[in-house]
């Protein structure tokens, strides 16, 4: 067989089973790390075969056997790697030197994923670097798809990721689902990095671009992962809720050059209904039988599904969104949350109730640098014929911003008769 480019067949392959392919290995040998090391050896093989013989009809069943040759003659050459595993309690060599190997690798892997969701969130990591590592270990993304992303030198990235492991082995970090209240605190770790995840994608802190959907589009297939591996928890549940009905909007979000198009702007008919029907079938699985106990993503959730089903944007029912976020306050605290509450009061009860709530925050310094507390007092300035006031505001607002198309429509809003 003649030599064929199979590279992008190898790395659609490796983007779906690195996940699956690292949560068993991790499994077996004990550390991420290794587990990882493991597992692009099996890439590297990929790409040095399958050009010659062709993709294989099960390409992830081959790669997990190459990866289990790989752990096996680590084992036979290198006593500190058995030290290492007998150290765990664990002999890969038995009888013929595979067959208790291959009984773990058949078993079922879905724990053993979400056993490696915990580990890439685990709070000993910085923020920064559970998001690297989640999108590494369980998106497959590359390095320098990370820093491509999240605009930041791919070095960066990289010594993120060789630290995040070196932390995770240091302190023995246990490759298991924890359980009792340490496992609802973890599975809140998860699920913010998935949250984080998604919001850079959603609006992008910094660059020449507002949206980044292959960010979200990420948050949202390790989102529907998770769901699928703890079907009864109802955060899970609302997080995906949220993400797909913010993510029903991306057509519509911007305009042809790439500048963002405010929700009352938008064109609702490019909104994808079928992403709307998913994310309102999320909601309904995310509500408890006492409302008083719905979580802070669930509430999300229903603020976002409050605007999918409105067919105009004068047909939103702001008065349930105002509720929603003043429910969302009470749990989070955020001063983020209340400004976005100060929006909502604004188009219920009009901008004076919701200028009140602004000025509070301004007055506290909870959001000093944050570009979107003038943006609103701006607007809600300008409702109230208060022109010259409005004007500073959003000029303040273009000067905070790290996000250029952002920054061009504060710029916009700032100009004598924008009535945006």
């Amino acid at each position: 067989m003649g030599h064929t480019d199979v590279t992008p067949e190898v790395e659609a392959v490796w983007r779906i089973e690195s996940a699956r392919l690292i949560a068993v290995l991790t499994r077996m040998v004990g550390d991420v790390g290794l587990a990882e090391e493991f597992a692009q050896d099996a890439l590297v093989s990929a790409l040095e075969k399958w050009p010659e013989e062709g993709v294989p009809r099960k390409p992830g069943a081959w790669l997990t056997t190459v990866a289990k040759r790989r752990v096996l003659d680590r084992w036979r050459r290198d006593e500190r790697f058995q030290r290492h595993m007998v150290e765990l309690g664990r002999d890969l060599v038995e009888q013929d030197g595979s067959a208790d190997f291959d009984a773990v690798l058949e078993e079922d892997y879905g724990d053993d994923l979400l056993k490696l969701m915990f580990v890439c969130c685990h709070p000993v990591l910085s923020t920064s670097a559970r998001i690297a590592l989640t999108l590494r270990m369980l998106g497959g993304l590359t390095t320098d798809e990370i820093a491509r992303a999240f605009l930041v030198p791919e070095a960066t990235v990289a010594q993120r990721i060789v630290r995040a492991k070196r932390t995770l082995a240091a302190k023995r970090v246990p490759f298991e689902v924890p359980s009792g209240e340490e496992r609802d605190a973890r599975l809140s770790d998860v699920l913010e990095v998935l949250y984080l995840v998604f919001n850079e994608g959603y609006t992008a802190t910094s660059g020449d671009r507002w949206l980044r959907p292959e960010l979200c589009d990420e948050a949202m297939r390790l989102g529907r992962v998770l769901v699928a591996l703890t079907p009864s928890e109802p955060e899970a549940h609302g997080l995906l809720a949220l993400m797909e009905l913010q993510a029903s909007r991306f057509r519509a979000r911007v305009g042809a050059d790439g500048s963002p198009v405010p929700l009352a702007e938008q064109d609702r008919s490019r909104w994808d209904r079928l992403l709307i029907g998913r994310g309102l079938k999320a909601l309904m699985a995310s509500l408890p039988e006492d409302p008083a106990e719905r979580g802070v993503y669930s509430l999300q959730a229903g603020i976002a599904a409050a605007h999918a089903v409105a067919v105009t944007a004068e047909d939103t029912d702001w008065r349930v969104i105002a509720a929603l976020y003043e429910a969302l306050v009470r749990r989070t605290g955020s001063p983020v949350v209340e400004l976005n509450r100060a929006v909502a009061v604004s188009m219920a009860f009009g901008p004076e109730p919701a200028l009140r709530i602004v000025d509070a925050l301004r007055d506290s310094g909870a959001l000093a640098d944050y570009h979107l507390l003038p943006a609103v007092r701006g607007d809600l300035l300008r409702r109230l014929g208060r022109e010259d006031e409005a004007r500073t505001e959003h000029e303040r607002a273009a000067r905070l911003t790290r996000n250029e198309r952002e920054r061009e429509l504060m710029v916009e809003r700032a100009r004598p008769g924008d009535r945006r």
